[in-house]
């Protein structure tokens, strides 16, 4: 699916990506002020920071209670931060749950099954998550579709190798090293996966703003017949793009398997839906209407907050729900409302150019 998901008042943005991939400073330069909405999802989350902390003193704001926030989304974040890339592009990449859960089933089938050394498994496991990820460029950038419909596809047909490959069971016993690698808490009673997903987020932000790799994706987001009639290789960075998704998912799907030291076939389903939402809620903050990896790791944390403070409140499972699936509406309504918003200004600039 092409998504027209540019950033509001583009043409007064003195970041604004050219086909080489550098950047631009013509128009206007607008001041961080003019947009003290993209700070309104980091007030908001402040708000209930302080508002559960009052409410429930003894458990909310306890430093166990923040160590399991921050560890517990590891494997979303990294899931999320994958996304990215192809959402830049313009693509939407629905297959990376099951890519999630074939990397975690590989991991358990070849350590514990096959006795295999548990980070040659790991590297297997990547490197097949990538191989869909091959696949699923090829299809959409050689016989130019839909690539909702082919990650849709794909996703499918993934997950049934994983029931396939498990027998449709859950696998337990995976080597202690991996959870010892993504579990030991080195810094600050943090796990280590914490760390391991603020690197992912800071290599993809110098990605996305520092790289001709990032500033072609952004470009190629906002039209890809525009990108192509400027010379940038449209197919194969779309390609790349989804190659680096799979990755990602292959990654968060190690990480899940040291967390839980086990396989299970269908829980990565439950993954695909809070990082859709994370990635749009993401583009409400500090870059509106764009995709970006720091938007991206404060939508998923205040989105664990709201769902950890009802749920220490009483609240039942399906609060977790509510909140991804509210949040990806809502973050919708507002990228929608943020182009439309730019679409208006960029009419009355171009009506009064003084």
């Amino acid at each position: 699916m092409n998504t027209t998901h540019s950033e509001a008042g583009t043409k007064a943005d003195p970041m604004t990506p050219t086909p080489g991939g550098g950047t631009s400073t013509g128009g206007k330069k607008r001041k961080a002020s003019a947009e003290p909405e993209r700070f309104a999802l980091i007030g908001v989350w402040a708000v209930l920071i302080v508002a559960f902390s009052l409410i429930v003193p003894q458990t909310f704001p306890t430093a166990a209670n923040v160590s399991n926030m921050l560890s517990s989304q590891v494997v979303l974040l990294i899931l999320a931060i994958g996304l990215l890339y192809p959402l830049r592009a313009g693509d939407y990449d629905l297959s990376v749950a099951s890519t999630l859960n074939l990397s975690t089933v590989v991991v358990a089938i070849l350590n514990v099954q096959h006795g295999w050394n548990i980070w040659l498994t790991v590297l297997v496991a990547i490197v097949a998550s990538l191989l869909v990820g091959v696949v699923n460029g090829f299809v959409v950038t050689v016989f130019d579709i839909n690539p909702f419909i082919v990650t849709l596809g794909m996703g499918t047909v993934v997950q049934g190798l994983v029931y396939l490959l498990s027998n449709t069971s859950t696998i337990s016993g995976i080597d202690r090293a991996l959870s010892s690698a993504v579990l030991t808490r080195p810094f600050l009673g943090i796990p280590v996966g914490f760390y391991y997903a603020i690197v992912l987020v800071a290599v993809a932000w110098y990605v996305f703003d520092k790289t001709a790799f990032g500033q072609r994706l952004l470009f190629i987001g906002q039209s890809h017949d525009v990108a192509r009639l400027n010379g940038v290789n449209v197919p194969a960075l779309r390609w790349r793009a989804l190659i680096i998704s799979a990755g990602f998912a292959g990654l968060a799907g190690v990480v899940y398997a040291g967390t839980t030291a086990s396989a299970d076939p269908v829980s990565g389903a439950a993954f695909l839906l809070p990082a859709f939402a994370a990635c749009f809620l993401g583009s409400t903050v500090l870059r509106i209407g764009r995709f970006n990896p720091w938007g991206t790791l404060i939508a998923v944390y205040f989105l664990v907050t709201g769902i950890t403070g009802l749920q220490l409140l009483g609240a039942e499972q399906y609060v977790q729900q509510l909140f991804y699936g509210g949040a990806l509406v809502i973050a919708v309504i507002l990228s929608k409302l943020v182009r439309n918003r730019g679409e208006r200004k960029r009419r009355a600039e171009a009506a009064d150019p003084a």
